[in-house]
């Protein structure tokens, strides 16, 4: 690192957190047919970090654990369901307390009353409903289209979804924050620097996508090259059963992957637009843009969709920071690392106070060859729902009686080389991903390698307790979303930030 002057400056932060978004379809990540110039440009002007894992491969849980620098099973948010307590101090309660003006514009995607949590201001909204119980969007002919089942492959190709119209809403109210703020400092009229999260929705599906930039991937695009782990998993083949997955056609493949491809395109120009304000306005040499996503997709690879499991596409995401003055660009780090150190290294760059009980570290460390050595290569995900409110009743496929009656209780660690999928009540799988990048040998079976299968379960299963958090998820979960749902369908509160996603915004070609 470089320049200590600009690192004692407290800078402002650029925030941009998009919706699953894997990092493999990136320029600056390896992809040779994606067209996204303005990410590649931020991580030639920064670091990019090539293996940040995801507290959980769902969104609202994931969202939340990047929020506090907590797991999960701390958090106690195991659905895009539940409400993160507002007992529980949040990144944006740190930066306000350290002295930042805060703002959020776009998605936060929590269920509850609270639709700030710490954030001083916000803009825009979620199209979901405030409260569970209340009216989902209607999202007219791709309705469907945007859950975990065969339907969202079904409706894929060229058009438009609710979800783009409201990212390009984002665009347009952040760079105006954008612009006033860098009015405001020319005048001399802010002291204080600003930290202005961005949510975005792309490139989650719907994987609809406008017509010119669908039909750009549609003939260049490969089929997905990585087949099932041998021997196959248990769970995973329910869950593909369970989503109706065995019935994907090749021309739905297709059509879903130029989608995807495309809305990646169109986010990297939304992500060029606030890039672009800052040169405009003066305050990108004083600002630091941190770029990630809440998770990946799997986009047919392992024949999975979406997210909700531990492959690489669905539990890593892009990472990438700029910091004009203090981070060299061009930088590539091959450490592990985890989406509660991003938190963490925010809050230091900030000058901000660490979040009480955060398991995140400072990954600016790693841009020193001392703190590279000290770094340990480790990082934990964890996924555990109910199939009885997932799943089964969005789609109509049915689960096994064992997941309906025990619930889906999983977590991973990456830990060097090595990667263990602890599945509660099932046999593990374990991957060795210097040696089988592509996931396909699972070694958890090898006599040789009981020691590392053990050694990795003891550390998955210290501190998480799978019995626990089953009597919550499948019991006392139930009972209060439940009583919140029915309380919400009755009363009908009011949503006081909610964007109005309407059917007229979807079509498909």
């Amino acid at each position: 690192m470089a320049d200590a002057e600009a690192r004692e400056r407290r800078p402002n932060i650029l925030h941009i957190l998009s919706d699953q978004h894997t990092a493999s379809v990136l320029g600056c990540y390896g992809d040779p047919i994606v067209a996204t110039p303005n990410l590649d440009r931020l991580a030639t002007e920064g670091a990019l970090f090539r293996h940040l894992y995801v507290p959980s491969p769902l969104c609202t849980p994931s969202r939340m654990s990047l929020l506090t620098g907590l797991h999960p099973h701390e958090t106690r948010v195991w659905t895009n369901e539940d409400a993160l307590s507002p007992s529980i101090p949040t990144m944006a309660h740190a930066l306000g307390a350290g002295g930042y003006r805060t703002h959020l514009a776009g998605r936060l995607h929590s269920i509850g009353p609270d639709q700030l949590l710490g954030y001083g201001s916000r803009s825009v909204g979620d199209h979901s409903p405030n409260h569970p119980g209340l009216p989902p969007a209607d999202l007219g002919v791709l309705t469907g289209a945007a859950a975990p089942g065969l339907e969202s492959l079904q409706k894929a190709g060229s058009g438009l979804s609710g979800y783009q119209v409201h990212d390009e809403v984002v665009t347009a109210d952040a760079v105006g924050l954008l612009h006033r703020a860098g009015a405001a400092a020319r005048l001399g009229l802010q002291t204080e620097p600003f930290a202005l999260t961005v949510g975005y929705m792309l490139p989650h599906q719907p994987y609809v996508a406008p017509r010119e930039l669908y039909e750009r991937y549609y003939d260049t695009l490969p089929a997905p090259t990585r087949g099932w782990s041998d021997p196959p998993h248990p769970y995973l083949s329910s869950w593909r059963a369970a989503t109706g997955l065995t019935a994907v056609t090749l021309e739905q493949v297709r059509r879903a992957r130029a989608a995807y491809w495309a809305l990646v395109e169109r986010l990297d120009g939304m992500v060029g637009e606030l890039l672009r304000v800052l040169e405009e306005t003066g305050l990108a040499g004083d600002t630091v843009v941190v770029y990630t996503s809440d998770h990946g997709d799997s986009l047919g690879e392992h024949g999975l969709w979406w997210k909700q499991n531990f492959h690489e596409e669905a539990v890593t995401a892009p990472c990438i920071v700029r910091w004009p003055g203090v981070i060299p660009g061009g930088m590539r780090v091959e450490n592990v690392v985890s989406g509660l150190d991003l938190t963490a290294t925010i809050l230091a760059i900030a000058g901000a106070p660490a979040l009480p009980g955060g398991h995140g570290r400072d990954l600016l460390q790693l841009l020193d060859g001392d703190g590279a050595d000290r770094w340990q290569d480790v990082a934990f995900s964890e996924m555990c729902f109910d199939p009885r409110r997932a799943t089964a009743s969005a789609t109509g496929y049915s689960w096994p009686q064992r997941y309906l009656r025990d619930g889906v209780l999983q977590r991973m660690v990456r830990r060097g080389d090595w990667k263990l999928i602890h599945y509660h009540g099932d046999r593990p799988q374990l991957f060795n991903l210097r040696e089988d990048p592509g996931e396909l040998a699972d070694r958890a079976q090898d006599p040789s390698l009981s020691g590392v299968v053990a050694e990795l379960t003891a550390s998955v299963l210290d501190g998480w307790d799978p019995e626990r958090i089953r009597h919550e998820v499948l019991e006392l979960g139930t009972g209060r979303r439940q009583l919140l749902s029915d309380w919400a369908e009755l009363t009908q509160p009011e949503e006081r930030l909610r964007w109005t996603l309407r059917s007229s915004h979807n079509r498909l070609d």
